[in-house]
């Protein structure tokens, strides 16, 4: 009877373990989220490797264009996989935000107004800086004109680098629209394009051109040069211009993320946007990535140019989510097919 006994005390120790294994292996599956990430894994895929080793939540990431992603939110509907949209730019992050659920205050509350939407959809994770990145070799810094418009003056034929599928240029363009109107918008496209600008797939490829003499000027952002100076040295024949009277052409962009309303996997995404916009995060978007933190009380990388010294045009990121309207106009005047 004693054998017995001790059999089916053993029996039991055994199934209560399988069913806390398998409790486990429940809570495990569960415990996931799908990103669409407009950014490119070069830039954010330590940071998301981080965040799933320290919480032990599994990151699905669906890398491509911000663009591309949007649109196949919009395609997929309720029947989306992802939890967040994480966009280079305001256009796309406006182009889904009916999408998004509303984000806690105390989520919201850290982040500086410059980069989060208003009604609280999303918030800005970090900030890029548009400039002119130009040739040392061949044009000093105070033969450049004060103003973006004016690069459609005919001396600047065949000098310029250009990215009009690009989405940080596309977001500068809605940018124009915005402070100038779609009239005078149109117009400087029209001006640069008759100027024959060399067209790039990236702002990487821009600044490389520039650097190697290829074109002297190009419209990017701002930290795409610190990373050849970084890989190539002070002798790199580029440096960034920040445009004296500011205009569209020093607007200041923000990369963003939303949690979807279909999210099955809230409480786990909101984990992820509260980690992104943690110290450490942050201190990783400013000195590894160059980029502006989004929070207060961090420090600059020394090649960072502060932005209170800046000349940065007042518009609300808000105003920068016509993403389809911008793309119309570019198509409108030939730009892009």
């Amino acid at each position: 009877m004693k054998r017995i006994f001790k059999y089916m005390t053993a029996v039991v120790a055994v199934f209560l373990i399988a069913l806390v294994l398998s409790a486990c292996a429940a809570t495990n599956k569960n415990e996931s989220i799908t990103i669409y990430s407009g950014r490119a894994e070069e830039l954010v895929g330590p940071l998301i490797e981080q965040f799933s080793s320290q919480t032990g939540i599994k990151v699905d990431v669906r890398y491509g264009g911000t663009p591309e992603l949007a649109a196949t939110i919009l395609e997929e509907g309720s029947n989306s996989p992802a939890d967040i949209f994480y966009a280079q730019d305001p256009g796309g992050l406006g182009a889904i935000e009916h999408l998004f659920t509303d984000l806690p205050g105390d989520l919201t509350s850290k982040v500086d107004p410059l980069f989060k939407s208003s009604n609280n959809k999303w918030i800005g994770i970090s900030g890029r800086a548009r400039v002119i990145v130009y040739n040392t070799e061949r044009i000093d810094e105070n033969e450049l004109p004060d103003d973006i418009w004016d690069f459609i003056n005919k001396e600047w034929e065949g000098r310029i680098g250009w990215a009009p599928s690009n989405a940080s240029f596309q977001t500068m363009v809605t940018a124009m629209s915005v402070l100038w109107g779609e009239e005078k918008a149109s117009q400087w496209l029209e001006g640069i394009n008759s100027n024959n600008p060399r067209s790039y797939d990236k702002n990487t490829a821009i600044v490389s051109a520039v650097g190697s003499g290829e074109i002297d000027v190009g419209f990017t952002n701002h930290y795409y040069l610190f990373r050849f100076l970084e890989e190539e040295g002070q002798a790199f024949a580029a440096r960034n211009y920040y445009l004296r009277d500011g205009g569209p052409g020093s607007v200041v962009l923000v990369s963003g993320a939303g949690i979807l309303e279909t999210s099955k996997n809230s409480a786990n995404a909101q984990k992820f946007l509260e980690y992104m916009i943690s110290e450490d995060a942050q201190e990783y978007f400013a000195n590894q990535t160059f980029e502006y933190p989004v929070i207060e009380g961090i420090d600059l990388h020394q090649m960072l140019k502060p932005l209170s010294e800046m000349a940065i045009p007042s518009i609300s990121v808000s105003d920068l989510a016509d993403l389809e309207g911008t793309l119309k106009l570019l198509r409108d005047t030939g730009i892009v097919p």
